[in-house]
Parts: structure tokens; sequence; C-alpha cells
């Protein structure tokens, strides 16, 4: 199966290349998305691009794919549900969930020269980089790519229902499965509290487990394209 790997904030689709590499070893084509904006293109680019650019790689697909969002992107992948709804096999959300229609997509931090900067690690300390070391930490910040405001302050517009009948699976990297089910449930998620299908699977890292355990985050991916 074509796997789609869209990157969260401040990262392009050479983010997923460990993962990407595990998942052909399991039989199935990962297709990296980079982004207009974060890899592709400049400063100028819009939520509205960003869209086009995955949709470009859902219609270029070889059958139904998965599209898997990592954090903020996980806006783009139900994004994607939305606009072409009988067109996924799948959505696999990790480590985040999706933006409300009529929300900014990732209106989250400080806006400077018509970017929005990595902030440092500050708002991350705790379980979201718990396990990435000094390197790492200095490695991922050296390659952050600023995200343009036209992306992070784009509004997000969900149009179709029928995205609810599209299979969902929840990866869980710095909070449970259990929490993910409590906060569907009280309604602090309420696109997935309508969703029809969705599973979820835990792993144990930090929010980037493209870096911390890309086996693992690869073998759970792959797992959920075998059971669609």
């Amino acid at each position: 199966m074509d796997i789609l790997l869209i990157g969260g904030l401040w990262l392009d689709g050479s983010a997923w290349g460990s993962v990407a590499s595990e998942l052909e070893s399991l039989g199935h084509r990962p297709v990296p998305v980079n982004l207009p904006g974060q890899g592709d293109g400049g400063a100028s680019a819009t939520l509205d691009d960003q869209v086009a650019a995955v949709l470009a790689a859902v219609d270029a697909a070889a059958g139904k794919p998965m599209v898997v969002g990592h954090s903020a992107a996980c806006a783009l992948a139900w994004l994607a549900a939305d606009l072409r709804p009988e067109g996924l096999a799948k959505v696999s959300l990790v480590g985040g969930f999706p933006t409300l229609d009529g929300q900014p997509y990732a209106d989250f931090f400080e806006v400077r020269d018509g970017v929005m900067p990595f902030p440092g690690w500050g708002p991350f300390e705790g379980p979201d980089a718990a396990d990435l070391d000094d390197e790492a930490r200095r490695k991922f910040a050296a390659a952050a790519i600023p995200v343009p405001a036209g992306v992070a302050k784009g509004v997000v517009r969900l149009t179709d229902e029928r995205r609810f009948d599209v299979p969902v699976v929840v990866v869980c990297p710095e909070f449970t499965p259990a929490q993910a089910r409590e906060w569907i449930g009280s309604g602090d998620v309420p696109e997935l509290a309508r969703a029809k299908h969705v599973d979820f699977a835990d792993i144990d890292s930090g929010h980037w487990p493209m870096f911390t355990k890309p086996t693992e985050l690869a073998r759970i991916l792959a797992e959920a394209a075998g059971t669609v």
C-alpha cells in the first residue's frame, strides 16, 4: 500500500527517512510529502497550498493510500479525509488530533517576519522531548524550517461528513491510548468522537517517534495499513 507521510511543524519529508526505509522493507510504498513552505517553496506558502500538495499525493497514489499526519499535520491528514473521503484507505494520526472547522491550523507560537520559527525546547520540556538527547535536540533545532504565517494562521475548513466513514488509527506517543480515549469521550476531540472506526496504537516515545523510535513507528503503521 502507498503510505503518505506528512510531518508536523518545522519538518520536511526527510524527517521520515528511517521510517520510510523500514516501511519499504515491510512491503509498503512510503511517500514522504514535502509541504510548500516546509521543504518546498518559500515563506509565502499558505495552508491551501499545503492541502493541495497533500491532495496531489493522494491522487497520484496507486490505489487508496493511507495518509499519516504527525502532530499539527494531523489536521492535514484529516483534511485529506474530508476532501477525498472515498479515496483513502485509512488515516493515521501520530501525536495529534484533527483541528476543528473554522479554527486556525497551527497558531501556536510567535510569528516573526512572516514565519513561525521553532521556539526552542522550553515549550516541549517533559514527555514531549524526554527521549531526545542533547545532540538530537541540536540537530532538530538546526534543521527546523520556519513555518509560513499563511500556513500557521490558515483556517481549517471541513465540509464533507463522509470523512467520518474513513477508518482512523490514533498513534499515541507522549500520551496513552487510555488518555486519548478519555479526551475523545469527554468531547475534547469532537471530530474523532463522530468518526465511525477509531483504533489506537501505543508507542513508548516522545512527540517525535520518527526520530527516536522509527522502527517501532514503521511497524505500527504497516500493521495499520495491513488491517484495511
